[in-house]
């Protein structure tokens, strides 16, 4: 794995661990399709959560939710909306949030951005 992708790894994986202390419950991760991938798919209670996370060991390259532009927000809406279809969920209340992850050695801080893309 390349360094990028380990630090893509860890966040996505301290961001599961905030969100299930949070109560949250994980249904996927990384759902992949044609249209975009979804990192995080979670229910908290009443509502299925799409979760994009971006973690970043700086900001030399901008802020982590920046990297969550509008290229990117079309893939992931396509993506959620083939995700939606599928698993029949139409008529359940939907959010999109961003958690960015901000490492520095063995700690991090987490920023969730809830309902990121309305």
């Amino acid at each position: 794995m390349y360094k990028n992708q380990l630090i893509g790894q860890n966040g996505e994986d301290i961001a599961v661990n905030y969100l299930k202390s949070l109560g949250y419950e994980i249904i996927e991760r990384n759902f992949s399709c044609r249209q975009g991938e979804i990192d995080i798919i979670a229910r908290y209670k009443n509502e299925i959560v799409f979760i994009e996370v971006k973690a970043r060991t700086n900001s030399l390259y901008g802020m982590p939710a920046d990297a969550v532009n509008e290229k990117k927000q079309n893939h992931l809406t396509k993506a959620i909306k083939y995700y939606i279809y599928r698993n029949h969920l139409e008529n359940e209340f939907i959010r999109i949030d961003v958690i960015e992850v901000y490492l520095s050695g063995d700690n991090f801080k987490i920023n969730h951005i809830k309902q990121f893309i309305s």
